[in-house]
């Protein structure tokens, strides 16, 4: 007897390795699969600007780096006793203007650097609900805690998303014509909206990514958000919210990602990797130990002969 309806999904090439080099944008999601990279010692850059709901916010980024654009005082606001732009999320606020300035400009050069170099990018759409600053006429990744009446609320259109989500692709391919682009939507549920609003938000996001990536042949979609609803499927998959993914669920898609992106042999240096965590992690009962100074020894020999294969990996 089947309990579970499995989602199948195509093994991919070329296959992520300890050779790659990953970069996610999006959603908090694209964050939760961003750490297991971290965790695991890839060389990975997450989300430079911060969480980017949207795919216009996306598209927007994607077009300062692209274009080796800066941000200057100007595209900068103050409100609440710190300075904010409305392409960023809120982690690059700051008190002090010229921090914020220099973190928004430094994340466009790093992410330019990367971008040439990066052998996948991963993409996770979160909503389709987006806000137009009506002072201005601009859609914005993030509101900042402005009052509501400063902007109009907007579902994004199938054809507008698709749009957004092929541009952003020509962007990728003009720093980097081989990179390979795994679009995601994100399984949180945007539960503000409304939960009918959210699933007509999730429609045009998936709709949209389909239609897009038919025309570009290094474009995939990885089915994050139908192994939460259609594998998982029940609510304690999901956080104390409710609305977000618990730990185990980002576990098991993870691990769904594994099956069909990560290569055997990084399988197998992922193993060696998550020992000398565990070995870190660890909190002996006396430190001053016989036992435990071998322990200790025999993480560090762990440690010189995983980074003797590669350099990059530090704990």
């Amino acid at each position: 007897m089947d309990l579970q309806t499995k989602i199948p999904i195509e093994p991919q090439h070329p296959k992520i390795s300890y050779d790659s080099d990953v970069m996610l944008l999006g959603s908090c999601f694209a964050e939760n699969i961003g750490e297991k990279f971290s965790y695991f010692k890839y060389k990975s850059l997450v989300n430079p600007f911060g969480i980017l709901f949207h795919p216009k916010a996306i598209e927007t980024f994607l077009w300062m780096v692209t274009q080796q654009e800066h941000y200057t005082e100007s595209d900068l606001f103050y409100h609440n006793e710190r300075w904010h732009c409305f392409d960023a999320h809120s982690t690059l606020s700051h008190p002090d203007q010229k921090v914020v300035l220099q973190s928004l400009n430094e994340a466009l050069h790093q992410t330019h650097h990367k971008l040439r170099s990066a052998s996948h990018i991963c993409i996770t759409l979160g909503t389709a609900w987006a806000y137009r600053l009506q002072a201005l006429d601009m859609i914005v990744a993030n509101c900042h805690k402005v009052p509501q009446k400063e902007f109009s609320k907007k579902l994004l259109s199938v054809e507008e998303i698709t749009q957004c989500i092929q541009n952003s692709i020509g962007l990728i391919r003009s720093l980097n014509p081989s990179i390979n682009i795994i679009f995601t939507v994100s399984p949180v549920r945007h539960s503000k909206d409304g939960f009918v609003n959210n699933n007509r938000s999730k429609s045009h996001l998936i709709t949209a990514v389909h239609q897009a990536i038919t025309a570009d042949k290094y474009s995939v979609y990885f089915p994050a958000y139908e192994i939460m609803i259609d594998e998982l499927r029940d609510y304690r998959f999901y956080d104390t919210d409710m609305i977000h993914p618990s730990e185990l669920a980002i576990e098991y898609i993870w691990k769904r990602f594994c099956e069909v992106w990560i290569s055997e042999t990084a399988k197998k240096t992922m193993t060696t990797v998550e020992e000398i965590q565990n070995g870190i992690a660890h909190r002996p009962f006396n430190p001053r130990s016989k036992q435990h100074l071998t322990f200790l020894e025999n993480l560090e020999y762990k440690k010189h002969q995983l980074q003797e294969q590669y350099s990059f990996i530090k704990f």
